[in-house]
């Protein structure tokens, strides 16, 4: 991927300061949603970490994760698959809790959206702590897909997110802060 095309994506990221609550700068991501150029070189970064590999399923997490690999899915001809906050998918689903800073959280997947040795690629967003990445990862794995590798769009790295993710899985982040 080309520099400049992470330089234009980074551009429209904006800082929106004391959301959702004070002390915090949230990383505004809509402004390259709402650019079709913007969300198809975001697109295109996302398909550029596969590194030529042809994954079956993109795994989208919940919920602009949807977003990313949806588009992704289209993209390369995959299949798309959503993990999801507990109780939202209508099938019969496996589920994981995971803990957050103040609490405790759920995500669940269906039970046959992922076929044993079926390749997939997980994508989101965002890592902050890792939390809702490493239980879509042990869903996957539950399931006995091989994850070829986790991007998203940005990372916090002061929040050391990479650490609460399986040390065998390839993560790949976009942007970097």
């Amino acid at each position: 991927m080309k520099d400049d095309s992470i330089a234009q994506i980074d551009a429209a990221i904006r800082d929106v300061h004391d959301f959702p609550k004070p002390g915090i700068v949230f990383k505004d991501i809509t402004p390259v949603l709402g650019d079709g150029k913007l969300f198809r070189l975001t697109t295109d970064a996302f398909a550029h970490t596969l590194q030529g590999e042809q994954p079956d399923k993109v795994i989208g997490i919940d919920a602009r994760g949807f977003i990313f690999g949806a588009a992704l899915a289209d993209r390369i001809g995959s299949g798309f698959v959503p993990v999801r906050k507990k109780g939202k998918l209508p099938w019969e689903t496996t589920g994981v809790a995971y803990s957050l800073e103040y609490g405790e959280a759920h995500v669940e997947i269906h039970k046959d959206a992922i076929l044993p040795g079926e390749k997939v690629i997980l994508v989101d967003d965002l890592l902050a702590t890792g939390g809702t990445a490493g239980a879509a990862i042990q869903l996957v794995k539950e399931l006995g897909g091989e994850i070829l590798c986790v991007s998203f769009l940005i990372e916090l790295a002061f929040l050391e997110g990479r650490k609460n993710l399986d040390s065998d899985v390839r993560i790949e982040s976009l942007l970097t802060y």
